[in-house]
């Protein structure tokens, strides 16, 4: 997982992005569709047309570090185009590296008494 500091935040390119894109590729998509700086510190995350490989672009401060991830079945839960830019919490994009629905994750049953 990726060590996501405090103040962080999570932006999703919205629609697919060409997967052939490397850190140059992907920072222009950041300033050009995205209007942000990939400089900042913060996430962003790219989905592929497929749906089951993407990428997330991080500096850390000293460099650019281009994770991916590519799900054996299945795709990622991921919004449309016409929700424009989506900026999700890092809790959720855990649940959208699991390939977990992280729009609305199931919460898993607690008893209501003990004994």
């Amino acid at each position: 997982m990726i060590p996501v500091p405090n103040g962080v935040r999570v932006w999703l390119a919205t629609g697919h992005t060409d997967m052939r894109k490397g850190f140059p590729g992907v920072a222009l998509v950041v300033q050009e569709t995205l209007k942000r700086d990939p400089h900042n510190g913060h996430l962003f995350v790219f989905r592929g047309r497929r749906g089951d490989l993407i990428k997330v672009l991080w500096h850390d401060g000293q460099g650019a570090c281009l994770f991916s991830k590519k799900l054996e079945r299945g795709r990622f839960i991921w919004p449309s185009p016409t929700d424009g830019v989506v900026t999700i919490t890092p809790a959720q994009l855990g649940y959208l590296l699991e390939g977990i629905d992280w729009r609305m994750p199931q919460t898993t049953w607690r008893p209501t008494a003990t004994g």
